[in-house]
This record gives C-alpha cells, sequence and structure tokens, in this order.
C-alpha cells in the first residue's frame, strides 16, 4: 500500500511531486523514451513533460504502446491498462530490440535495490550470487539496454547507505563502468546522465564520471547527504542550488491529469 510521501517545507509539494517535475524538466522534445517495471516516477515524469516543455517527446509505455495517454496510471507499469490512448502498438519484441539496439530509442530511467557511485546498479542478488543473503527480481533486460540506450537517468526513493554503495553486490547494468573512460573504451554510447533522489539530486563529474551533488532538496544539507551515502559523495566548489521549485501548473497537471489516483507514491511504500 502506498504511503503519504513528506512535504517539501516551503514548496506547497510533496516529494513525489518534486522528484517527478525535477526528472519531467530533464526531458526535452528529442527525447524517446521508454519504460520496465515499477517505474511511476518516470512514467509520470514523461507524462508531465508531453504536457508542458517536450510536446514532441515519444514515449513508449511498457516499451509497447508508441505515445500512450492512460486516464490514470494502472497498478503496474507493465500493464495494458497504461496503453490506452496509444498511437500503434509494436507487434512483438523483435519490434522494440531493433529499436533500442540502434538507440531509436534514446532514453531509459532505472533504479536498483543498490547504485554506485558511478551510476552502476545492482538489482540481481545481495551477497554473493551463489549463496545470497536476498534474491532480487533481476535485471530485466537491463543489462542489454544499459550497453544500448545513450540517455540513462537513474532514480532512488530511498536514499540510504543500503541503496547507495560503495561496492555493488552484483552489477545488473552498467553505467559508467569503473569510471573515467571505461565505458567510452567498451564502445558504449553515452552513460547515466543524473540521479534524482528523495534528497538531491546527483550528476556525473565529467573526468571521473563519479556523481557529484547537483542540487540539495528544500531542508537536506551536504551532510545529511553524506551521511545517507555509502560511498564519498564529490561536493563542488561554492554554494550548492537548491532543487529548484515545480510551479503551479506542473503540480496541478500531475494531481489532475498525469496521476489523479496517485500511482507514484507505491514507489515510497
Amino acid at each position: 500500500m502506498a504511503t503519504n510521501p513528506t512535504e517539501v517545507p516551503g514548496y506547497g509539494c510533496t516529494i513525489d511531486e518534486l522528484m517527478v517535475v525535477t526528472m519531467s524538466r530533464m526531458m526535452g522534445d528529442d527525447t524517446r523514451a521508454f519504460n520496465g517495471a515499477v517505474s511511476f516516477i518516470p512514467v509520470c515524469a514523461y507524462l508531465l513533460a508531453r504536457r508542458t516543455h517536450a510536446p514532441e517527446l515519444v514515449w513508449a509505455a511498457s516499451s509497447i504502446a508508441i505515445d500512450a495517454d492512460p486516464k490514470r496510471i494502472p497498478e503496474s507499469t507493465l500493464s495494458d491498462a497504461l496503453w490506452d490512448g496509444a498511437s500503434m502498438l509494436s507487434n512483438s519484441p523483435f519490434d522494440f530490440w531493433a529499436m533500442a539496439q540502434g538507440a531509436r530509442y534514446n532514453t531509459f530511467a532505472f533504479r536498483g535495490a543498490q547504485m554506485d557511485r558511478y551510476g552502476n546498479v545492482n538489482n540481481t542478488v545481495i551477497g554473493p550470487y551463489d549463496k545470497p543473503k536476498v534474491r532480487l527480481p533481476g535485471g530485466g533486460g537491463m543489462a542489454d539496454l544499459s550497453c544500448m540506450i545513450p540517455r540513462i537517468y537513474l532514480w532512488s526513493t530511498t536514499h540510504d547507505p543500503r541503496t547507495f554503495v560503495e561496492r555493488l553486490d552484483f552489477r545488473s547494468g552498467i553505467g559508467w563502468g569503473d569510471g573515467g573512460d571505461h565505458r567510452e573504451r567498451l564502445g558504449l554510447p553515452g552513460g547515466p546522465q543524473a540521479c534524482v533522489t528523495n534528497m538531491c539530486v546527483f550528476d556525473f563529474e565529467p573526468e571521473s564520471k563519479a556523481m557529484r551533488l547537483a542540487s540539495l532538496h528544500p531542508g537536506v544539507t551536504v551532510d545529511d547527504v553524506r551521511g545517507a551515502t555509502g560511498f564519498d559523495v564529490l561536493v563542488p566548489g561554492g554554494e550548492i542550488p537548491v532543487t529548484a521549485q515545480p510551479d503551479e501548473e506542473e503540480i496541478r497537471l500531475l494531481r489532475e491529469e498525469v496521476d489523479p489516483t496517485g500511482a507514484r507514491r507505491r514507489e515510497f511504500s
């Protein structure tokens, strides 16, 4: 059951709404995105971006339904109930993978049980692979897609040392690999662009490709982020900006048109 996410001090919205708006503003008219399982935050972000500043954004709901426009977001972001209003459906998995391999889809967002400083993600096991403490749902295509898609966005509603770790127990999906030019040397396009959490926004330092603090959500300090992160957080010089406030129309659209039933809050259960 979904919980009620916390209010953002002084912003007139809750943290789920701030995360959706922040991610939506990263998407432009040239975005050609799709979504996987349990992806309520990015699904809301794509729909909101299309209703505001990026009307030409292309989104394949559940990687199948092109330009869907559902009246409500269902219990699963892989449900066919998400496909309402689509202009077309992919006929088979071959359609999707051909589009992904050719980078005709250029944007994908994912999260995981663990993420490291270079944007690599684990959603497979906690502990040794042969004798894990926890067996997780698995990558679900993440290993392939993280190599193919040039624009990767990460998000997490649980910013804590168990999620943001020094070393993954298993690499289900690659971000910037071992950092630096590792991804480029592997011949992989693009890489992670940003990571939006319930505490802050990270970008990636251009040379090292390590997560770097880009903005703090209202009421959060640098020390708060450091204490909730299992690796050393890169902090740029100067004052860290506060994550920009959503405007009234963005919040209205999110609440009334994009996600009137609050499906996005499922990620805070």
